[in-house]
């Protein structure tokens, strides 16, 4: 599939328009459900779900879906997959029901078990964040004009450290306790990658588990921007290459000068 202009706007308006699915039971007292896994689920994380599945099969009826709403599919299928959309219809579900407004819509494009092309949107703060290869990453704050972004260099006194707003663990603390001064930013779901793309701040580190669909779509917008992804022992974060959609432990930065591993716990 060709990387084009046309196909990230065109990605972007589906993912405009999950939003505005969502928005009407956000609002609204709505029910919340608790999966398998005791994550919670309401009816926006299925409205969504079904307009980006919808939207994306009449755009590219040959490209394959992996959606964290979507039926499973097994690795044997998957592992065939040399490009396919990866898609966190509602990522920040614990955001949306506590209604802080840090909540995302997400759509990846996966080649090679790479994001190169990502799509984020926050319906409440009408915010969207775009990127692909060869094209740029850029933000867009309602029906303005979108603005192209790129990373910036860390302040090595006092980096801004994105810390997960639902998910603050006892590794981080620890990780956190290595850096001599650092400015504390308290964020939920993929905005984390987003505000490191946009220059917003330097460095989210994740110690405990994700998947694959809750980071890819801002993965991508970073890295495009200028940052990276990468496992605990510098490599690139990579999709689709195990049975388990689970990611392992990874740093995402945008300087990428600076020496992020050298705060990780011993």
């Amino acid at each position: 599939m060709e990387l084009t202009r046309e196909l990230l706007d065109q990605v972007c308006e589906i993912a405009v328009a999950a939003g505005k699915k969502t928005l009407p039971i956000y609002y609204s007292d709505f029910d919340v459900e608790t999966k398998a896994d005791d994550s919670p689920l309401t009816q926006a994380d299925l409205a969504a779900h079904r307009s980006i599945q919808a939207a994306l099969s009449a755009l590219t009826p040959d490209t394959p879906q992996l959606s964290e709403e979507g039926a499973d599919i097994d690795f044997g299928t998957r592992s065939q997959w040399s490009t396919y959309w990866l898609i966190d219809p509602l990522d920040g579900t614990k955001e949306f029901v506590n209604k802080n407004d840090q909540f995302t819509i997400n759509i990846a494009l996966v080649v090679d078990h790479e994001p190169v092309l990502g799509v984020v949107y926050a319906p409440v703060l009408e915010t969207l964040w775009c990127a692909a290869r060869e094209i740029g990453a850029f933000r867009q704050q309602g029906h303005n004009e979108p603005q192209r972004i790129s990373t910036v260099g860390v302040n090595a006194g006092k980096p801004r450290v994105l810390v997960s707003r639902s998910h603050r663990s006892a590794a981080i603390d620890a990780l956190l306790e290595r850096m001599p001064d650092f400015e504390p930013v308290t964020m939920g779901s993929s905005l984390k990658f987003c505000v490191i793309a946009d220059g917003g701040a330097d460095f989210y580190p994740r110690l405990g588990p994700t998947s694959e669909w809750d980071t890819a779509a801002g993965h991508a917008v970073l890295a495009v921007a200028g940052g990276q992804v990468t496992d605990l022992d510098g490599r690139p974060l990579r999709y689709n290459e195990t049975e388990s959609v689970l990611n392992t432990h990874f740093l995402a930065f945008g300087d990428t000068a600076h020496d992020w591993r050298a705060y990780l716990p011993e």
